[in-house]
Formats: C-alpha cells, structure tokens, sequence
C-alpha cells in the first residue's frame, strides 16, 4: 500500500509524535493551520469516515477518547476543533481517516 499514513505509523517517513499507543497514532501537521495543529490517525487503514463500519468503529471511538487526552497535554484548555474531511469534495488529500485538532489560539469563525 502507498498510503503517506501507513508509512508514517510504520516509521518510514518521520514525523513528530505527539501520541501513540497500540491503535492509534497522533502527529503535529507539517502545514499547520493553527498554532497547535496534531492529526490524529487509526493505526488500521480505514480510506475516509465512509469506511466507518461496525468491524473498525472500535479505532473511532478509542480516537474520540484519547482527544481530550491530545489535546490537555497541547495545552488547549480554552477550546480547540476537531475536524475530519470525507472525499474530494471536501479536499481529503490523504485517502487514510485523520481527524485534525486545531487551537491553541482563538480560530475564526469561518473555519468549520
């Protein structure tokens, strides 16, 4: 598979950790749209939020359980927005589910 987050998991491109554990990795985006921007991604490869299914949800869920985790140790105590895009439409540009976590800073309004 040549997906850019399946490498980053398996250490082939490097990256910045910011958490890891057994079903999840969460890494600072190169291209920061905040002043404090991690994505965080299942250590399966799931392609979108539409590949969401009973057999994987588990990785979901344990990725809405380790953000507040994320995002206490980043510092955002005053709010911070998690974002996933699903599909060209919406711009995904890398086919592997991540969910961005944006703050550290008071975001605008317009970025939804």
């Amino acid at each position: 598979m040549n997906c850019l987050f399946c490498k980053i998991i398996k250490g082939e491109i490097p990256s910045s950790k910011v958490y890891e554990d057994d079903m999840i990795y969460a890494f600072r985006d190169i291209n920061p749209m905040a002043k404090v921007h991690v994505l965080v991604i299942p250590k399966l490869h799931i392609p979108s939020a539409d590949g969401v299914d009973e057999d994987n949800s588990a990785y979901i869920a344990h990725i809405f359980e380790m953000i507040p985790y994320i995002a206490k140790a980043e510092g955002l105590d005053g709010g911070y927005r998690v974002i996933t895009n699903c599909g060209d439409d919406a711009c995904q540009s890398v086919k592997h589910l991540h969910f961005h976590i944006l703050g550290g800073e008071q975001l605008s309004d317009k970025m939804c």
